[in-house]
């Protein structure tokens, strides 16, 4: 499938090619920018040190930055599963969406349209799994916040791109804010290591705690993200390691 790009080259590369071989996820972001034109800006500026791959546009536009087999600098300090410093095995993607701190907004039909198409390309070409397929705040949730709880996480898993639970949301519904057990808070946490979140970075802290816990619910309980453990994350999280276990 041919996908239509502009091109607008960034600066901001590893100048050493890698093998295709290593590209294993695939990363959303949004700029986190007011004006779209400042985030291209900043993407390109070789004094930046940021960039992606690709940009996505309010239009739906596509924009290559970086080619693939380039490391691009979008990932800064970051680890999941195993791996550390995500840019050496990743590709990039930029959505353009002014963020958390500039009235985030929901993305756009024609951007989830072009989403869909450029992750569907990708994944087919580098063979990469569902559970490679990761927002910024995933890798590096002690300082991340994108892509945020209005990504629509759900709706790509129904488009065969990332995964998602299978749980009955009015069954959830009624274990929201249900307190749970220090224990069953302690296997909560070690299901979001199985998941794939890491325990790097002093994550245990309660500062650092609360961070990771809002970057599951940012991706898996959009509804309500205020970084509490509850019996619907609980729920939510062994569902996810069920189905974890049937893509092993």
């Amino acid at each position: 499938m041919k996908i239509k790009k502009i091109i607008n080259y960034s600066p901001n590369f590893d100048l050493k090619k890698r093998n295709f071989r290593q590209i294993k996820f695939l990363v959303f972001h949004y700029t986190g920018m007011n004006k779209e034109i400042n985030a291209i800006s900043r993407l390109t500026n070789i004094q930046s040190e940021v960039s992606s791959h690709y940009l996505i546009k309010k239009n739906g536009e596509i924009v290559l930055m970086v080619p693939d087999l380039y490391i691009a600098w979008h990932a800064g300090v970051s680890f999941w599963k195993n791996y550390k410093s995500i840019n050496k095995y990743s590709i990039g993607i930029e959505i353009s969406n002014p963020g958390h701190g500039n009235n985030y907004k929901k993305f756009s039909a024609s951007q989830i349209k072009s989403i869909i198409k450029l992750a569907k390309n990708l994944i087919k070409k580098y063979k990469i799994k569902p559970l490679n397929i990761l927002g910024h705040s995933d890798i590096a949730p002690d300082r991340k916040k994108d892509p945020g709880e209005k990504f629509p996480w759900k709706y790509l898993s129904q488009n065969n791109i990332g995964f998602w639970h299978d749980l009955d949301l009015n069954k959830l519904k009624k274990n929201r804010k249900k307190k749970i057990s220090n224990l069953k808070k302690y296997r909560f946490i070690e299901n979001l290591f199985k998941i794939g979140y890491s325990k790097n970075n002093n994550v245990l802290n309660s500062k650092n705690l609360k961070k990771l816990i809002t970057a599951f619910q940012r991706r898996f309980r959009q509804n309500l993200v205020n970084g509490m453990a509850d019996q619907e994350c609980l729920l939510i999280s062994e569902n996810l390691i069920k189905k974890i276990n049937k893509f092993s």
